[in-house]
C-alpha cells in the first residue's frame, strides 16, 4: 500500500487521531526496533521501557512524530530493513527463552505473532485512510490466536479479575474453515467471523459493527474490553465508523 505512495499521500490522516500514514509506518518501524532490542540487547530495551513508563501515551506519540518527520523513502527503507533484521534475530532465540516486553514476557514465536498482529492492525488504519479494501486470508489466524490468548491480559488492564473457566471461541475463517479454541462444552462462548474478531481485539471496529455473538455473561463482558496489544486500554472506534 505504501511502496509507491506519492509523498503527499503519506500525510493522509488515518482513523488514529493525530496520526497520518507516515505516523503508522513510523510506529511499526519503532516497535520492530524495540522488539529487536528485546531479542538482542536487553539493556537497551530496559532503557526504552523505563522511558516509556514515565509517559506511556506521550512516548508512543513522540516516537511516531519523530519517524514521520523523516523523508518518505528513508522511513520506508528503515521499516523494511528493521523488519528483516528482527525476523532474523527472532529465528536465533533459543527455545524456551522469554523476551521482555511492554506487556507480559513472551517467546520468540509469540513475539513474531505479536508483530504480525500489530502490523496487520496498523495496516488496517492505512487501508482505511487510503480507501483500500484488503482481502482477508488464512494468516488472520495469527491475529485471532493472540486475541484469544490475551483474554486474561485484557481483564487485568481494565482492573478486572480474569474468569476462572476457559471460553470456547469458534471463528469462521476467510476460506470457510472453522477455527476453534477452548473446550467444546464450555459454558462461556464467542462465535462469528474471524475478520470481525480480529478487528475487535485490535480495536479497529466497534463491537456493535460486528457479527460476533457471545453466550454467557463473562464472554459478553470480555468482548467489551478485548485487547490484543500491550499498553493502556484504548478508546476503540466509534459505533458506525466501519
Amino acid at each position: 500500500m505504501v511502496a509507491t505512495l506519492p509523498d503527499d499521500r503519506w500525510a493522509t490522516p488515518t482513523p488514529a487521531a493525530g496520526w497520518t500514514v507516515a505516523h503508522q509506518i513510523a510506529h511499526l518501524a519503532w516497535t520492530d526496533t524495540a522488539a529487536l532490542h528485546a531479542a538482542t540487547d536487553v539493556d537497551a530495551f530496559q532503557r526504552g521501557l523505563a522511558e516509556a513508563g514515565d509517559d506511556p501515551l506521550g512516548f508512543v506519540d513522540r516516537s511516531a512524530d519523530e519517524g514521520a518527520a523523516l523523508p518518505r523513502a528513508e522511513l520506508l527503507e528503515k521499516w523494511r530493513a528493521g523488519r528483516k533484521e528482527l525476523a532474523a534475530a527472532l529465528a536465533t532465540v533459543p527455545k524456551g527463552t522469554k523476551l521482555p516486553w511492554f506487556g507480559p514476557p513472551m517467546s520468540a514465536a509469540s513475539m513474531a505473532t505479536a508483530r504480525i498482529m500489530e502490523t496487520w492492525a496498523h495496516g488496517q488504519d492505512v487501508a482505511d485512510a487510503l480507501g483500500i479494501t484488503r482481502t482477508p486470508t488464512a494468516r488472520l489466524r495469527h491475529v485471532a490466536h493472540i486475541g484469544v490468548r490475551t483474554r486474561d491480559f485484557a481483564h487485568v488492564l481494565n482492573g478486572r479479575t480474569p474468569p476462572a473457566e476457559e471460553f470456547r471461541v469458534e471463528l469462521s475463517a476467510p476460506d470457510g474453515a472453522l477455527w476453534t479454541w477452548g473446550p467444546e462444552d464450555a459454558a462461556q462462548r464467542v462465535s462469528g467471523p474471524a475478520l470481525d474478531f480480529c478487528l475487535l481485539v485490535t480495536q479497529r471496529t466497534h463491537r456493535a459493527d460486528t457479527a460476533l455473538v457471545a453466550e454467557g455473561p463473562d464472554a459478553d463482558a470480555w468482548l467489551d474490553i478485548a485487547q490484543a496489544f500491550a499498553g493502556p486500554p484504548g478508546g476503540g472506534r466509534e459505533k458506525g465508523s466501519r
